[in-house]
């Protein structure tokens, strides 16, 4: 059923505004070769391989998919992108986008990052957010021993590693807050995620006692999705905080249904897309209730969960602009949802990834997965392109 809204998402020309003729075919291009499966399938593992072989490789990419999903290799050269969301009304999250480390110095390099961002940008409003993954800061395998068996009973060595990603997480919060910056701290794989979990409570605890100033993220493809929603707006009720909420629907689908499989346990992710819709927005409206004391970013690339969003914020007569509401999409999709959005008058911003080209890869391919495995992604975004390149050309 087709929430109602006051926000006519299918202009093309607000959409795509920022775009130049020949930006909207190189983004037509790009679409066209994630639509074939089999490219995505082989693309990646290829394009791994090359880098590694020291292949002249990376200048294809530069200019075709890093050019469309990443504002740069630095935060220096994210500015030109800023400027282009500016235009149409549009707030940048800045994402660093190097995960996976495996050394102290790794960590220590990323964390830094994150706090140049916030230092960057403390003047500047049009960054709301700074944001972070876990596996930018720990390694995967302690904070899989940590969701797993928990962080008291930890050897003395482990131990003195999670204090350190501890300190990490504190020290990014309190920096943040201290600047004026929200913070998203991003979700991941389940079998990680009861440790992240467990830092974003820490930094909510201490930040969210007037109002949600660090955001954990839910994934409402997860099975027990509502479940934790639910958990955490009573928590935060009982213990007087606000809870801040990114909701999405996830992004590892395919990696945690083979996971599952090759394991032998059940799938924690919902067995169809519809069961998903259904799951996200429940949780929507939960956290819109007037007395849930949440704030939210509407973190999708769906039309029906976003028109939903501002129907409920009608009903509950939130302001557009209210500072508990935010939508969010990845740079390079849903520009419909997006700037749409921002020219109606409510808060919308892009998620600006950045990075060395090699180091933003596993984003990268995620992307591209992505716009294959979620129904017809890729070819909406194809639809929404064709759409205004013909209303240009009539002009």
């Amino acid at each position: 059923m087709t929430k109602k809204t006051n926000v006519d998402f299918k202009n093309t020309e607000i959409a795509f505004k920022h775009l130049s003729t020949s930006e909207l075919l190189k983004a037509w291009t790009l679409f066209r070769a994630i639509n074939i499966r089999p490219l995505v399938s082989v693309g990646p593992p290829i394009i791994s391989w090359a880098l590694k072989a020291r292949l002249p490789v990376k200048c294809l990419l530069r200019t075709t998919v890093f050019r469309h999903f990443c504002g740069g290799e630095t935060l220096e050269e994210c500015g030109k992108t800023m400027n282009q969301l500016h235009k149409g009304g549009v707030y940048s999250i800045l994402d660093y986008g190097v995960e996976g480390e495996k050394t102290e110095a790794g960590f220590d390099a990323a964390r830094d990052e994150v706090l140049r961002v916030v230092e960057a940008t403390k003047a500047n409003p049009l960054v709301p957010f700074c944001v972070f993954k876990l596996t930018a800061l720990a390694r995967f395998e302690l904070l899989e021993t940590v969701s797993k068996d928990g962080s008291d009973g930890l050897g003395s060595d482990l131990a003195a590693e999670w204090a350190r990603v501890k300190s990490r997480v504190e020290g990014i919060c309190d920096a943040a807050v201290s600047a004026g910056k929200l913070v998203m701290i991003d979700a991941e794989e389940t079998w990680i995620q009861k440790a992240i979990d467990q830092l974003s409570l820490s930094v909510m605890r201490k930040h969210n006692t007037q109002s949600a100033k660090i955001y954990t993220t839910i994934q409402m493809y997860r099975k027990d999705g509502l479940a934790n929603v639910e958990a955490l707006l009573n928590l935060g009720y009982k213990e007087k905080w606000h809870p801040g909420i990114k909701l999405v629907r996830g992004a590892y689908m395919e990696k945690e249904r083979a996971r599952a499989k090759d394991k032998g346990y059940p799938s924690p992710i919902h067995d169809s897309k519809e069961a998903t819709d259904k799951a996200y927005d429940s949780a929507l409206k939960l956290i819109l209730a007037k007395e849930s004391g949440a704030s939210l970013c509407a973190g999708t690339h769906n039309f029906e969960s976003t028109a939903f969003v501002t129907s409920l914020m009608e009903t509950h007569k939130i302001a557009k602009n209210s500072s508990t509401v935010w939508f969010a999409q990845l740079l390079g999709m849903s520009d419909d949802l997006t700037f749409n959005a921002a020219n109606a008058g409510y808060n919308a911003a892009k998620y600006v990834p950045y990075g060395p080209i090699a180091a933003v890869l596993p984003y990268l391919f995620r992307r591209a997965e992505e716009n294959t495995s979620i129904a017809g992604q890729s070819s909406r975004e194809l639809s929404l392109i064709e759409r205004e390149l013909l209303r240009r050309k009539s002009l």
